[in-house]
């Protein structure tokens, strides 16, 4: 593997690196009451975008997420090829993205509404559908803390440091089951929003 002079970001601050673990547990967990109280309206600070909000926002996340799949990808070939700093730009770029997408998301679970498949939808097409969903779902909850872990310490470590650290492991947990994650969150997309279609409750 070709060396790096530069770290991934940067030599991060040695509070972040110290406590890499803490940081991540925190921004998790900030994270999950984020999503969890939007999904249970214990956020009361959403306009109501109405249908078409929904499906603009719906669009809009496909789009990104997308996007950051195609720098997961092209990150995890970097790495393979020694390209240390391609990898981070990569890397950095599917956090950003991944970022928007929960500013895109949250709004659209609070302030717009829930879809849901046809009841016409042929039974073999619908299980498909619920079971790409629902590993989309897991995955994504899952696969938080370990995003967020190994992105933390790839700003905070040096390169020579991270080869002694967790995070070739690490990243390649958090990327492989991101870039599943979000594969079948557009594969769901195109079958709610263009292949079939949906009925739509309001929130």
């Amino acid at each position: 593997m070709a060396e790096s002079s530069t770290p991934m970001l940067g030599d991060g601050p040695s509070w972040l690196k110290d406590n890499v673990a803490a940081v991540t547990a925190v921004l998790t967990v900030v994270g999950y009451v984020a999503v969890i109280g939007t999904f249970e309206g214990l956020f009361p600070v959403y306009p109501n975008i109405g249908r078409n909000g929904v499906d603009l926002l719906g669009h809009a996340i496909a789009v990104v997420n997308l996007a950051a799949t195609v720098c997961l990808i092209a990150g995890w070939r970097y790495v393979k090829q020694g390209k240390i700093d391609a990898h981070a730009k990569s890397m950095t770029a599917a956090f950003g993205l991944i970022l928007l997408f929960l500013l895109l998301y949250l709004p659209k679970v609070g302030g717009g509404g829930e879809k849901r498949l046809v009841e016409s939808v042929p039974d073999p097409i619908a299980l498909g559908y619920f079971v790409m969903l629902a590993i989309h779902i897991i995955l994504s909850a899952v696969a938080m803390p370990v995003v967020v872990y190994a992105f933390l310490l790839g700003i905070s470590h040096t390169p020579a440091e991270l080869r002694e650290s967790l995070h070739p492991r690490i990243g390649r947990i958090a990327a492989a089951s991101w870039i599943l994650s979000l594969v079948l969150g557009v594969v769901t997309y195109l079958i709610l929003n263009h292949v079939y279609s949906y009925e739509f409750t309001p929130v």
